[in-house]
């Protein structure tokens, strides 16, 4: 059809729309959601929630599909040292280059182009929370029954748009320690210090982590510890002690279990509190198995891929009962990075694959 744009054209438009995850300042009539309604037109469906505080989600239907489109559209933060602007898309030696062109923007410009184009049965639904702490989005959209009408999800992360069944978890936890602070000539600070106590529970907490691991082609779970501060003084017995972990659970194991065990590796008798910003679980989540993805798969003809280490929002929509994969352009060693960039090669490969899926749905 006559004035219909590019996947690259859409992806200049929706790069140029600042959606940095801090500080996320972004709304319902933000430009970059007035660009995705004018790209699909009148022919959808669309609603949009305004949740606050950044948080938005954009959904758009038309026909009857049975598959739903996840992308999320706020980005890390820019950081420095890019050789370009990077809410300017620039294209060299094969690569696409700028903030969020790998994650995700490169497949939010395919499905838009998909959708411009006259696909009959597409939905689609656009976020903003991912990237930070406090996402909500998909979890309330799960939460207004619109997604029972669908029989697949199809996240689009970075997979070198191979299709991925599994993945690991991501529980984010923040750890207080509690001593009694005192002059360190006295004996007791082998047992009051908090940063004494915290000591103790990382060397446990650790060896949980290592002895995780069955066998030397398993990784085990992925255990680290990011920030640990406490005390005053050297000859102070510490008062408080502070440590910010995270760990990466395999497929089919639980936040909850984990978590539990690792509170046991505290000393006996020392005062600890337990704060959990983040608790995502393994794909498929919820004690499920990958069979219907898998048999979605086959049935498609997706070529397949291996568990990946990252944490995505497909465990959300696995929790409920819903089949869900990963399935996107570029590699996650590309996200985050300063001179994001994605080939062109993977963007024309995934507008190739979610198109034969769109064209098979319905």
């Amino acid at each position: 059809m006559k004035g219909q744009r590019t996947v690259i054209e859409h992806l200049a438009q929706l790069v140029a729309c600042d959606t940095q995850n801090p500080p996320r300042l972004i709304a319902g009539d933000s430009a970059i959601f007035q660009y995705c309604n004018a790209a699909v037109g009148d022919r959808f469906q669309v609603r949009i929630w305004d949740h606050g505080d950044g948080h938005v989600s954009w959904f758009a239907v038309r026909g009857k599909p049975g598959i739903l489109f996840n992308v999320h559209l706020d980005t890390v933060p820019f950081g420095s040292g890019w050789s370009s602007n990077p809410l300017e898309l620039r294209i060299e030696d094969g690569r696409a280059f700028g903030r969020g062109v790998c994650d995700i923007k490169g497949a939010a410009a395919a499905l838009l182009a998909l959708a411009e184009q006259g696909a009959k049965n597409l939905a689609l639904l656009f976020t903003t929370d991912e990237e930070g702490a406090g996402g909500c989005c998909v979890e309330r959209f799960l939460g207004t029954g619109e997604a029972g009408r669908f029989r697949q999800v199809v996240v689009a992360e970075p997979t070198l748009c191979t299709a991925v069944t599994a993945h690991r978890g991501f529980l984010s936890v923040k750890t207080r320690f509690q001593g009694v602070p005192g002059h360190s000539s006295e004996a007791r600070a082998l047992q009051d210090n908090a940063n004494h106590q915290m000591a103790e529970w990382a060397s446990a907490a650790l060896d949980v982590a290592r002895n995780s691991t069955t066998s030397r082609q398993d990784p085990g779970t992925c255990m680290n510890i990011g920030v640990m501060n406490g005390g005053t003084k050297s000859n102070v017995i510490a008062g408080e002690a502070f440590v910010h972990w995270s760990a990466r659970l395999q497929p089919g194991s639980s936040n909850e279990d984990f978590l539990s065990t690792i509170k046991s590796c505290a000393p006996q008798g020392a005062n600890v509190s337990w704060e959990v910003p983040f608790a995502g679980e393994p794909l498929p989540a919820a004690g499920r198995d990958s069979t219907a993805a898998e048999q979605f798969c086959a049935q498609a003809g997706l070529p397949r891929g291996d568990a990946v280490d990252f944490w995505t929002e497909a465990s959300l929509f696995s929790a409920t009962g819903l089949p869900a994969l990963v399935l996107g352009p570029g590699s996650i060693k590309q996200a985050h990075v300063t001179d994001e960039w994605l080939a062109l090669s993977q963007l024309d490969r995934a507008y190739d694959v979610y198109q034969n899926l769109v064209n098979a749905d319905g």
